[in-house]
């Protein structure tokens, strides 16, 4: 790498702390830890979750006749992998490429629960009033995602933006209990009130849980 050996010495020493590498007593140097192996095999399941996540969106579309996504979270954002749109007439207008602000819809909600204790502090300064109904407050938010991780679904009432809501749950793969993705079903606010709000809300929970044991994961609660 051409550095010197009191760099390397450093790089190390912070990979260690980091729990990526750790000091091999018999051989006296360095080796990785499963954490190297662990991050890769994040990286290829969220490659592999597009193509996987298909069959549920075309599911989803068919049963809601409302816009489908899939997001993935990158830093406090959401960025919209793949999409299926709504045939009825008013629809929710999205792309897909496209990003939005994760506190601020279903999608980034869904996979902020799930996120390590410390992530929503880092991102604090960056809650912004998009709508009357966005949650700007850190304790607010925490309080609503600490629901959307009990119930295993988040919802956006106009948060993002003025009467588009959404529904959406997260999406695990078979290494860890943080989310990959999310599936959400987006809509005018109009169709999504009542009932309907909890019929859809079903919906998409069965489809992210049927895609993520497609994933290899085997549920939020196991332990081994």
């Amino acid at each position: 790498l051409g550095l010197t050996r009191s760099n390397a010495h450093r790089t190390l020493q912070t990979l260690t702390h980091a729990g990526y590498v750790t000091r091999d007593s018999q051989q006296g140097g360095y080796r990785c830890t499963l954490k190297m192996f662990e991050l890769g095999a994040r990286q290829v399941a969220a490659m592999d979750v597009r193509s996987a996540a298909a069959f549920f969106m075309r599911a989803l579309a068919a049963q809601t006749e409302e816009t489908v996504h899939l997001s993935v979270l990158e830093g406090f954002d959401v960025v919209y992998v793949d999409k299926i749109d709504s045939a009825q007439p008013i629809q929710a207008y999205s792309m897909v490429g496209g990003r939005a602000p994760a506190y601020a819809v279903a999608t980034g909600k869904a996979l902020l629960a799930f996120q390590a204790d410390d992530y929503l502090e880092r991102y604090e300064n960056h809650l912004q009033q998009h709508t009357p109904v966005t949650l700007v407050s850190l304790a607010a938010l925490k309080q609503e995602l600490a629901q959307v991780a009990r119930r295993g679904y988040a919802v956006n009432s106009g948060e993002w933006r003025v009467e588009v809501g959404g529904v959406a749950a997260p999406v695990f793969n078979g290494v860890d209990r943080r989310p990959i993705a999310a599936l959400g079903v987006s809509a005018p606010l109009d169709r999504l009130g009542g009932d309907r709000l909890l019929i859809i809300a079903a919906a998409v929970l069965k489809a992210a849980e049927s895609l993520s044991r497609q994933l290899g994961h085997r549920g939020r609660d196991a332990n081994s």
